[in-house]
């Protein structure tokens, strides 16, 4: 899948959404399960995410343009946001008719097919998840990303759903399905609380990670020998995009020319260090 760009692999979750949606629908439908419907509603939300990530990872495409001249990364941070938001909504839903059969429990039925449907879909989610993982991080695409967790999250509620049908089936214990379904709608809260906090981040200008800042500071420290320095070094980073800025000082006798040639060198050794940084430098006179 070397050749598939980042819009290939939105298209890909869409695909395994609607699959995991038909098959997880048929499990609910015929064993009546609750625990096995939270699976289904889930996998609605893995859809709406799925699609809306495509739309965001398609707006990054676009080049600058006046009005936005840093590019239009951020707009993957709408994407996981907005996951994470419709993963809260699918949590309530879950809990709300999980509290509703515990109250009144209901015999389940034609457990083996449906947990052979189930475990089908399950078994998609996982590979899709792997597959999205991988690409996300080749891309650097929070959507990507945030969509692979989410799948993953869904593959590990999903086997909890499966062995608390099973276990009802078992031991004949109606209210493990229901208990189970809450458990689901609380743990994918979780998730949605932490997508939702990596977005916010990002539209806040979080900085790079620290291993990369920790790079940038060992390139310009490189340059010190010199009888040169450097101050105000700032980072952020804007879905696939990471910019870099820093005042560099030289002694106030060098040339404009001798300056921007050292500028030119630190720009191309930060460039090679942290691979997609955008670096924009100013010269200033040592004090």
């Amino acid at each position: 899948m070397s050749g598939l760009e980042r819009h290939h692999y939105a298209w890909l979750s869409i695909a395994a959404a609607l699959a995991t949606i038909a098959l997880k629908t048929l499990a609910w439908s015929i064993t009546g399960s609750v625990g096995l419907l939270s699976d289904a509603l889930e996998s609605l939300v893995n859809l709406a995410g799925a699609g809306f990530a495509l739309w965001m990872i398609l707006i990054t495409r676009d080049p600058p343009d006046g009005k936005h001249p840093y590019g239009h990364g951020k707009a993957e941070y709408f994407s996981s946001g907005l996951e994470g938001l419709l993963i809260f909504g699918a949590s309530g839903a879950i809990l709300w008719t999980a509290a509703e059969r515990l109250a009144a429990p209901r015999q389940i039925d034609a457990v083996g097919w449906g947990l052979l449907w189930s475990a089908a879909a399950t078994a998609i989610n996982f590979a899709v998840a792997r597959v999205l993982g991988q690409a996300g991080e080749r891309f650097r695409s929070i959507a990507l990303r945030a969509d692979s967790r989410h799948l993953m999250t869904d593959v590990w509620t999903s086997c909890g759903v499966i062995a608390g049908v099973a276990l009802v089936a078992w031991t004949g214990w109606l209210r493990v399905d229901p208990l189970i379904a809450m458990a689901v709608g609380l743990h994918i809260a979780r998730e949605g609380w932490m997508l939702l906090k990596e977005s916010v981040d990002g539209l806040m200008d979080r900085s790079l990670d620290a291993p990369s800042v920790a790079r940038a500071c060992a390139v310009l420290d490189g340059f010190l020998s010199r009888g040169v320095a450097y101050r105000a070094l700032r980072t952020r980073r804007a879905g696939r995009s990471s910019f870099l800025q820093v005042v560099v000082l030289v002694p106030g006798d060098w040339s404009v020319m001798e300056g921007h040639a050292l500028l030119d060198e630190i720009e191309s050794a930060l460039e090679k260090a942290i691979p997609g940084l955008e670096v924009s430098t100013h010269l200033e006179p040592l004090p």
